[in-house]
């Protein structure tokens, strides 16, 4: 018997059964030489080989709207012409120059510290492998038909091999690569499938048949367990069916404390797939769109036309409203299409409403695209990374020239349309109250905010361990910014992190905070937790807390509430 413990987890359930593993074909491409004569010939190769996987991605978009992403790698024009020009400039086989376009694009998603956007590369290296494995004429891997209930264990799983695969008959994932953002990880959440990710060395310590029993909320994977062992994770299983019984119950109330006080809870979202699974979560509506994918999934700035079907069609499906935050682009956040500067910081650079006001025709097409999707849902518009009045006013004044000019072309949009911004900056909390006199609802961003304030950069392993939202300089902030809206009449609600961290809703609850966005996964946890809690004792709660001066002290006292 070996125990394996995983320190980071995104999704709970347990599994019992035995291991599948799964060697998925890695396509490498091969490496024959070829001429200037071949030149043609390769070129028609790569042509017919695109003809034929957007063919079979047409196939699997039927059922998974995450393939339209892929469809748009495959046309994408600016793709095509990098693999063209590297065969005639370097006069290398398709093969080689489909690797190397593909691989320049995946690295870029893959150098960025946001982890939900660092691991859509694995959707750009899936269309990699898919062209490669077209232009090799080899079959694709094949899991549609699985004899028996097993656990999935490989070294990652793209959303192709997932797409095909038999799920009535997978009890769990347990992959060696792969964050807690992955698509493994997102669809194994939304159809309830205990999923682990990124566990180091699986491959060599699991074969095939082995009994696996698996704890994801834990992060535990015990490998041909006893039977003492055994029957101790049945029991656990039963008491995991008995609880998501419960929590699918708690997923269709209304978040309200035991005292009345009535909270939003809303999910995250990045497109159209995102909003169809919150639907299923009854949430009360969006409260972050990351318009950015639709920037950096494109082969050039989208237009208006571009953007408005978008913001149209996830308006008309949200079941409330949708907060769409414009551009946040820059930091590690880059565009295919567009040549930022070389940056020593990036962070504290030229980043989403700097660019946004810098680019005023790129950040008019995206706000006359909103107001006119306004006109077909309840849509709120949202601006990154202000830090002065300056720049808000400048962003006003565009978004009034943007209505007089729809007006003045009789498109329809919301007239009285809410427009709020990110406090995410210390600049930003220090005038706090004067940014509450000019918007109409106030995000915390607290995985920035929680960085800039206590000058601690996420991603830097020596020091990520002081990176800590529980931090007392961060609950101060975060009451300074809720005290300053409510004084104002302005809604405010988070959608950081720290909105889906269960240890810490009590306590965000009794600083006053209006609305949680957050993982649609995480959603009915957190209306669990505040159905059983009165906004009484959680303003206790955070009374004690506002009078720590050590984040151990605090997070000994919302550890001690959790239980």
């Amino acid at each position: 018997m070996e125990k394996i413990h995983i320190k980071k987890t995104s999704s709970d359930g347990i599994a019992i059964g035995q291991a599948m593993v799964v060697q998925i074909q890695e396509y490498s491409p091969e490496k024959y030489p070829i001429t200037k004569d071949d030149i043609k010939q390769e070129e028609t190769k790569f042509y017919e080989a695109m003809d034929k996987a957007q063919a079979e991605i047409a196939i699997l978009a039927e059922n998974s709207d995450i393939f339209e992403g892929h469809s748009m790698m495959v046309t994408d024009v600016m793709l095509r012409d990098t693999v063209l020009q590297i065969i005639q400039d370097e006069i290398v086989n398709v093969q080689i120059a489909v690797n190397k376009a593909y691989m320049e694009y995946m690295v870029m998603f893959e150098a960025m510290e946001d982890e939900y956007l660092r691991e859509r590369g694995a959707d750009i290296k899936d269309v990699r492998n898919r062209i490669i494995r077209i232009l090799q004429k080899r079959e694709e891997v094949n899991l549609s038909n699985l004899a028996n209930e097993v656990i999935v264990v490989a070294k990652d799983l793209s959303p192709s091999d997932t797409a095909t695969m038999d799920l009535d008959h997978v009890l769990g994932f347990i992959t060696e690569e792969g964050g807690v953002t992955s698509h493994v990880c997102i669809m194994a959440k939304s159809i309830g499938i205990p999923a682990l990710v990124g566990v180091s060395g699986i491959m060599k310590q699991v074969v095939n048949k082995d009994t696996i029993a698996m704890d994801a909320g834990k992060g535990i994977i015990v490998i041909n367990p006893d039977e003492a062992t055994l029957e101790e994770y049945r029991n656990l299983e039963r008491l995991y069916k008995l609880s998501r019984i419960e929590l699918e119950k708690s997923e269709k109330l209304e978040a309200i404390t035991l005292d009345g006080r009535e909270i939003k809870i809303f999910g995250n979202a990045g497109n159209i797939e995102d909003i169809d699974n919150a639907n299923k979560h009854n949430v009360s509506g969006i409260g972050l769109f990351r318009s950015e994918f639709l920037y950096m999934e494109n082969k050039n700035f989208p237009t208006e036309e571009e953007q408005f079907d978008i913001y149209k069609e996830a308006a008309q499906k949200c079941t409330g409203e949708i907060t769409i935050r414009t551009l946040d682009i820059g930091g590690d956040k880059e565009l295919p299409y567009y040549r930022f500067d070389q940056e020593e910081n990036p962070y504290l650079g030229w980043r989403a409403i700097r660019i946004s006001l810098d680019l005023v025709d790129v950040f008019k097409a995206q706000l006359k695209a909103i107001l006119r999707a306004s006109a077909f849902g309840h849509i709120r518009i949202m601006y990154p990374m202000i830090i002065s009045i300056e720049e808000l006013e400048q962003a006003n004044t565009i978004l009034s020239e943007c209505k007089e000019e729809l007006r003045e072309k009789g498109c329809k949009f919301d007239e009285e349309i809410e427009v709020g911004m990110m406090i995410e900056t210390p600049a930003s909390v220090l005038l706090v109250e004067e940014f509450a006199q000019l918007v109409d609802f106030f995000s915390i961003g607290t995985n920035d905010l929680t960085q800039y304030l206590l000058a601690v950069d996420r991603g830097n392993n020596k020091i990520s361990h002081m990176y800590n939202s529980f931090h007392p300089a961060v609950i101060k902030a975060i009451k300074k910014i809720i005290d300053a809206a409510h004084s104002n009449q302005v809604s405010v609600g988070m959608c950081g992190e720290f909105a889906g961290d269960e240890t810490a809703t009590k306590l965000l609850l009794g600083l006053g905070l209006d609305e949680f966005s957050m993982s649609v996964g995480q959603t009915g946890k957190i209306k669990k937790l505040i159905c059983n809690t009165s906004y009484q004792d959680a303003e206790k709660l955070a009374h004690k807390v506002l009078t720590c001066k050590k984040t151990s002290e605090i997070e000994l006292l919302v550890l001690e509430e959790s239980r």
